[in-house]
């Protein structure tokens, strides 16, 4: 065994521990060396790698709430069906980007290549419809209305169809009940614009790039309780799209459900009864066009009186709300917004303005009241009365002699008013008026509620007009500058020779404008949800209500979250005595004067009902407008038809049919307690199990 010295061993551990810290003082020198050169050589460029990654979210659609009528049944709600979506990053991650995948699926699908491949590109400004709007990371809808076959064949076949999912869905449906369209009342859907996502960003209640909003109607009045909130998972991922983590979640909450005041069973003997007294009166020869009438539109509806409510609201031509499911094509957008279309998208009972007629007349008569003429005085109604060289004559040139206001109202006599209204322009002054006139027409006009909105829980609800002395000011100012280009033309046709006048005095209120509005005529413009407002204050003892057709919101656990309560909103502005004469004038309308030929053998002393006929005159070629006001102790129903005739002879059969429908009489007036569709208004809520589900009264007789 070989001694080794101590001193040999000493100096061995001494020149290792110099190796070894030389080694690691090497180590720490690459690495801070490497450590710089990453953070000050290379820091910007990795920043900006690092700014590449980023958060993006996945959406789960809230269920949207349900629209019911006041039953509990369903008007809008939500059916299951098969959608088929792309997920873009798998496809992306495919040799061909996918094309193959989607070829294979179009043709399984029956669907074009090109519109498929179009439903799954992201939209940007360049890029035309189809294309996703949505977030490229949540799964692209192709089609939702896959076969139970074809979903099948997707799932058995997955290795075929990598990135490719079908699952159960739930999309909107409206599925008429009754055969209760109700179009122009629910309104429709369609996708979030980017710009009103970057709106409500920092609101309380942001919209998602995957959102559904309501456009119109009941959809768009109530969208923030019916849209609920969508459930959202956020990922990390990379530049490259490659997901590196999930980051947060929030659950989502379906949409609330909405019950309505509309009755399904009563909207559709609405709808009904409108489309056939439209197509009843394009049948029916008009004398004086010498052609049949156009009967282009029409609207009616159906008011409780004492609460506002509506019960129903048709407006015709109409369209099936089911076409904005799922994307309305090109054609059949076309179809509803063409010119020749008229308009179904319009809700013409609160969007359509058209003079009133004689249905007027009872804000004409409350005017003259107020202004100091008697009702129960007489007023000579001759055939015709003349001012200033000009004529106006009664309908058909009749003639009554003297008689009192509510036989005025009864057999609707123009003369009579004619010379109320001049009497009034004279005193306030004529086209020289006084200081602060009384212009107790206009005014009680304004007091009925005319010449703004009702405040209907419905957007887009029309003013109406009430002409009065501002209006006509207004109106010459706008107006002036291309009345006296004409004025100054050689022209000497009959719009010439009206702007000429127009031009230096069509400021001034002249006495052939009193006399046309006094029987509903001229410029003045109601819509069929104002008039009803009135007659349904006629009805209850003199209160307007503001009208509405929301009833109460109800969260998908059954929690009522909102009721909504009637809401009067101001008094007819004539005395208990004077609401009762136009009450006895108004059902003599109906017994003995210019409705009673459509409503005989009607029970009127089990059911009284009382109303006021109108036929107003149009401009040009086009032909008189009907409407139809009427009212029992419970509801009131307007009908008005553009170009269909007289207010009874167009309008009075269908009307009466929905009266009968409504307090179940029959064609003989016997009276059917079981048969009637309300027996009774201010109907309670709808019963809600514990399971927070809305349960349908069902109608026995229909099952």
């Amino acid at each position: 065994m070989t001694n080794i010295p101590e001193t040999g061993r000493t100096s061995r551990i001494t020149i290792r521990l110099v190796v070894i810290q030389i080694l690691v003082f090497s180590l720490l020198l690459t690495l801070g060396g490497r450590l710089w050169y990453l953070q000050i050589r290379q820091g910007d460029e990795f920043a900006a790698e690092a700014a590449g990654n980023h958060v993006q979210q996945v959406v789960q659609p809230a269920v949207r709430g349900s629209i019911l009528d006041a039953r509990g049944v369903p008007l809008a709600d939500n059916e299951t069906r098969l959608v088929v979506s792309a997920d873009r990053t798998e496809l992306g991650s495919l040799p061909d980007d996918g094309e193959s995948v989607l070829a294979d699926l179009a043709e399984l699908l029956g669907m074009p290549v090109e519109e498929v491949t179009n439903r799954v590109r992201l939209c940007d400004a360049e890029t035309p419809q189809p294309c996703w709007n949505g977030s490229p990371y949540q799964p692209i809808p192709i089609t939702d209305e896959a076969t139970t076959q074809q979903a099948l064949q997707i799932r058995e076949r997955a290795e075929d169809f990598p990135g490719i999912s079908a699952e159960p869905t739930a999309v909107r449906r409206y599925p008429s009940p009754d055969g209760a369209n109700t179009a122009q009342v629910l309104g429709y859907l369609s996708p979030v614009t980017d710009e009103e996502v970057a709106e409500t960003e920092d609101t309380d209640a942001p919209l998602l790039r995957s959102d559904q909003i309501g456009r119109s109607g009941l959809e768009r009045q109530y969208d923030s309780y019916l849209r609920g909130r969508a459930g959202v998972t956020r990922y990390e991922v990379d530049k490259f799209g490659s997901v590196l983590g999930e980051s947060e979640s929030e659950p989502g909450e379906a949409g609330a459900n909405l019950i309505t005041t509309i009755d399904s069973r009563v909207q559709a003997v609405v709808e009904d009864e409108l489309a056939q007294a439209i197509e009843t009166a394009r049948d029916t020869h008009d004398d004086v066009s010498g052609r049949n009438f156009e009967a282009d539109s029409g609207a009616a509806i159906v008011l409780e009186n004492d609460t506002g409510r509506v019960v129903a609201m048709a407006s015709a031509p109409d369209y099936d709300p089911n076409v904005w499911v799922g994307g309305i094509s090109a054609n059949e957008y076309e179809r509803l917004t063409s010119e020749d279309s008229d308009n179904p998208l319009l809700n013409r009972a609160i969007q359509g303005q058209g003079p009133p007629g004689s249905t007027f007349k009872v804000i004409t008569t409350t005017a003259a009241v107020n202004a100091g003429y008697d009702f129960d005085d007489t007023y000579d109604c001759s055939s015709s009365y003349e001012v200033g060289g000009q004529e106006f004559r009664n309908f058909e040139s009749s003639s009554y002699g003297p008689i009192t206001l509510g036989r005025a109202i009864e057999v609707s006599c123009n003369t009579v008013f004619y010379g109320i209204a001049h009497q009034e322009w004279l005193a306030d002054g004529g086209t020289d008026p006084v200081d602060n006139p009384d212009d107790w027409l206009f005014n009680t006009a304004h007091d009925f509620g005319l010449g703004e909105p009702t405040g209907i829980d419905l957007p887009n609800e029309a003013a109406g007009r009430i002409p009065d002395r501002q209006w006509k000011q207004d109106y010459w100012e706008a107006n002036q500058e291309t009345w006296c280009e004409i004025a100054d033309s050689d022209r000497e046709d009959y719009e010439a020779r009206i702007a000429r006048e127009n031009c230096t005095e069509g400021m001034n209120m002249r006495a052939g404008d009193m006399l046309n509005f006094s029987i509903g005529q001229g410029d003045v413009l109601v819509t069929p949800i104002q008039l009803a407002t009135v007659y349904a204050a006629l009805g209850n003892g003199g209160t307007l209500y503001t009208p509405t057709v929301g009833r109460a919101v109800v969260a998908a656990d059954g929690e009522v979250v909102e009721e909504f309560e009637p809401q009067p909103n101001g008094q007819l502005p004539a005395d208990d005595e004077t609401i009762g004469n136009l009450r006895d004038a108004t059902a003599a309308v109906m017994t003995t004067g210019s409705a009673a030929w459509r409503f005989g053998g009607w029970p009127q002393s089990e059911i009284p009902l009382r109303g006021k006929t109108g036929t107003a005159e149009a401009s040009g070629d086009q032909q008189t407008t009907s409407w139809l006001a009427t009212y029992s102790e419970d509801y009131t129903v307007v009908m008005t038809i553009s170009q269909a005739g007289t207010g009874s002879g167009a309008s009075g059969p269908a009307v009466r049919n929905i009266w009968e429908a409504i307090y179940g009489v029959g064609e003989d007036g016997s009276i059917d307690q079981d048969a009637a569709l309300l027996p009774e208004p201010n109907r309670d809520l709808p019963e809600i199990d514990e399971n927070g589900t809305i349960i349908p009264q069902r109608d026995e007789r229909n099952e």
